[in-house]
């Protein structure tokens, strides 16, 4: 008998179609939980995973999601846009965050620190059409990189003044080439369901330079850096290649800028950091749409 196909209600928003297996995992792992809202087919409406009695064969469209003003597209067909959502618990991040940034500033565990970290942001992320994301790079593919580049630095400060001025120079755009060969690693090593999307992204390093350029430039307007800054992440998102679906960031400079300033406001407090910290990255998940190639996106 054919696995029913779910899906399931996250950040506001549509996830799947996953096969009963595929639920099985996300509520083993806690993604799912008794109270998030799933639809099947058989199903009148949405209802509570823990209030739903069985799993039945099959699979269709499912109706409206309650609250959202109409017919959320399904997934399934790539049909029009549709937007990622983040949803993370705040204890979960904060302890996490606490411990991966101890471990690079102990700089020896940085590598798996970082990774550790990554795996479970990944994992937070809900992709439409691409279930169960994941990360698998491995933290021996950056330590390489990172210890070659401490290294630099710390050879840098115990030269002279004039000595280090040439290597510290050296050492900035060493640092800014590895934070691209990054942004590739990281973006080669994203899976679904346990499987490579064989995804890359093809953003020259002159281009990547450019643009940090740029940025270091705008913050001398005070305010100009936030349009730089969302430009600058259109191109991210227009440089991600094997995708079916154009990757598109629809933010503008200004909703970026107010958003970032309530977060530093906020952030001056202290204890609201990891509140205002998921407000702030679920506004940029919802910001970002995959659309169908040659689609406008949603405005």
């Amino acid at each position: 008998m054919a696995e029913r196909s779910w899906f399931y209600a996250a950040g506001g928003q549509q996830q799947g179609p996953l096969s009963e297996t595929q639920l099985h995992y996300l509520i083993g792992r806690g993604t799912v939980t008794s109270d998030t809202l799933v639809w099947s087919e058989g199903m009148a409406a949405w209802q509570k995973a823990g209030e739903v009695p069985g799993l039945l064969s099959g699979a269709a469209t499912p109706p409206a999601f309650p609250g959202s003003g109409g017919t959320i597209p399904t997934t399934a067909g790539f049909g029009g846009a549709s937007a990622l959502s983040v949803d993370f618990g705040i204890w979960d991040y904060v302890w996490r965050t606490i411990v991966a940034s101890i471990g690079t500033i102990l700089v020896i565990p940085a590598p798996w620190a970082i990774v550790w970290y990554l795996n479970w942001m990944v994992s937070c992320v809900h992709v439409p059409g691409r279930p169960n994301l994941s990360f698998t790079g491995q933290p021996l593919t950056i330590a390489p990189w990172f210890f070659g580049a401490i290294i630099l630095d710390i050879a840098a400060y115990w030269l002279s003044d004039e000595q280090s001025q040439g290597l510290t120079n050296l050492v900035s755009l060493v640092w800014l080439v590895l934070y691209w060969l990054f942004i590739r690693w990281f973006v080669a090593n994203l899976a679904s369901n346990g499987q490579p999307l064989g995804l890359s992204f093809s953003g020259s390093f002159w281009a990547y330079f450019g643009w940090n350029l740029l940025a270091a430039v705008s913050i001398i307007t005070i305010i100009g850096w936030a349009w730089v800054y969302t430009a600058m992440i259109r191109w991210f998102c227009r440089n991600i290649q094997g995708t079916r679906r154009q990757v598109v960031f629809k933010a503008t400079g200004l909703q970026y800028l107010w958003r970032v300033i309530v977060t530093a406001i906020a952030s001056g407090f202290i204890i609201p950091i990891p509140w205002v910290m998921r407000w702030l990255l679920r506004w940029q998940a919802s910001q970002t749409e995959l659309v169908e190639r040659g689609a406008l996106p949603r405005t």
